[in-house]
């Protein structure tokens, strides 16, 4: 008898435990929602056209660079939720017809480096990385890393890890024509001695976005592209001489991430979280700020609510999203949301002529309207 009396009691709670779940899947649609951890605002740089090239020696001292403005500070990766970085890093960019030039100074009273190869996994060092969004679509865009030896790593992203679990990478991508350098102000790998920064300069050509993107190549006056910029930096302990990683339980403590447009996840492979960088060839010009980029947030602020029941093999209806605030004079955001169980595809009208999708794979395309 007592066995029987178990028997319903699970049956019964069973019963309690599906029901409960299949309310998950119907949500109302207040509960659907997106909320972005950190206010949502990308950082903004004006990129100075120069007529000159850039020695890339590492030291940031030319003449060229006069003209380009620093970056704010780096903040955490996790933006107000983390307290500021203990060191400052900062950044500078320039272009001219051959090349796009990032410089950085990364102050370190102990640098040190351990890697010495290209497409060495180089944050396992303490490093400096850019990462480039082209046409801001979330797709193929560049991934550059490199550590005081001056190593560097470059790979081509197909799409953001977070998408699904397949191969998301070329890491047999080469930047042709590339130039780095580094400039060390005090020693490497020296830890009896107290050192200042390390300094880095990259010359990216033209040409290596040729192919990612419709219209390749250089940038138009007034183009935006979507950039970011990391530092990676390990907890460090001298040991027998030598810098060591300090551990706990026999693993080394998390490495800290410190961006220029912060990110407000632990994640810098979100292209649309990135900042904006604005090419200009005349001085003086302020950053254009584009309504289209409301819309296009509009969208991400779908996905996000969307990517969250897809990961979790749960088909949300379209009337269970929240549609968010996109704050545009005379436009009504009205988003076609088209969901199944192999995936969805969001777009939405444009206030001018054209048409935004945005599909499960993270991919942000524009279509014109105009006959």
């Amino acid at each position: 008898m007592r066995k029987v009396w178990v028997y319903w009691f699970v049956l019964c709670l069973f019963a309690i435990l599906k029901v409960e779940a299949q309310s998950s899947l119907d949500k109302p649609s207040s509960e659907l929602e997106y909320k972005h951890p950190i206010p949502f605002h990308p950082k903004r740089y004006i990129c100075q056209f120069i007529e000159e090239p850039i020695i890339i020696d590492g030291k940031l001292e030319s003449k060229e660079w006069a003209s380009a403005s620093w970056t704010e500070d780096f903040v955490d990766i996790e933006g107000s939720l983390k307290s500021i970085p203990s060191l400052q890093t900062k950044a500078k960019m320039a272009w001219d017809s051959q090349y796009f030039y990032v410089g950085a100074i990364l102050y370190d009273p102990h640098i040190w480096a351990t890697l010495t190869e290209r497409d060495a996994i180089m944050y396992h060092d303490d490093d400096f990385e850019i990462f480039i969004d082209p046409d801001g679509d979330g797709h193929n865009y560049l991934e550059f890393e490199m550590n005081a030896f001056n190593a560097i790593w470059d790979l081509l992203m197909l799409y953001p890890y977070y998408i699904d679990d397949g191969r998301n990478y070329l890491m047999n991508y080469d930047i042709r024509g590339i130039k780095s350098a580094v400039h060390i102000e005090g020693s490497i790998n020296q830890p009896d001695d107290q050192d200042k920064y390390w300094s880095v300069e990259v010359a990216i050509p033209w040409q290596t976005f040729e192919d990612l993107m419709v219209r390749g190549g250089i940038p138009e006056t007034g183009d935006q592209w979507r950039i970011n910029f990391s530092r990676v930096d390990w907890t460090m302990s001298i040991e027998d001489d030598r810098y060591t990683k300090v551990k706990k339980k026999n693993r080394p403590l998390p490495e800290a991430n410190w961006v220029w447009s912060p990110i407000g996840y632990i994640n810098m492979h979100k292209p649309e979280l990135w900042g904006y960088v604005q090419f200009e060839k005349e001085a003086g010009v302020q950053f254009k700020e584009r309504e289209i980029e409301k819309v296009k947030w509009g969208l991400w602020q779908i996905y996000y609510q969307l990517k969250e029941c897809h990961k979790s093999n749960i088909t949300c209806r379209a009337s269970q999203v929240s549609l968010p605030t996109v704050d545009i004079s005379d436009y009504s955001f009205e988003p076609s949301i088209d969901v199944s169980e192999n995936g969805f595809h969001i777009s939405v009208q444009g206030k001018k002529e054209e048409i935004l999708t945005l599909n499960d794979k993270g991919k942000l395309e524009i279509r014109s309207t105009k006959k």
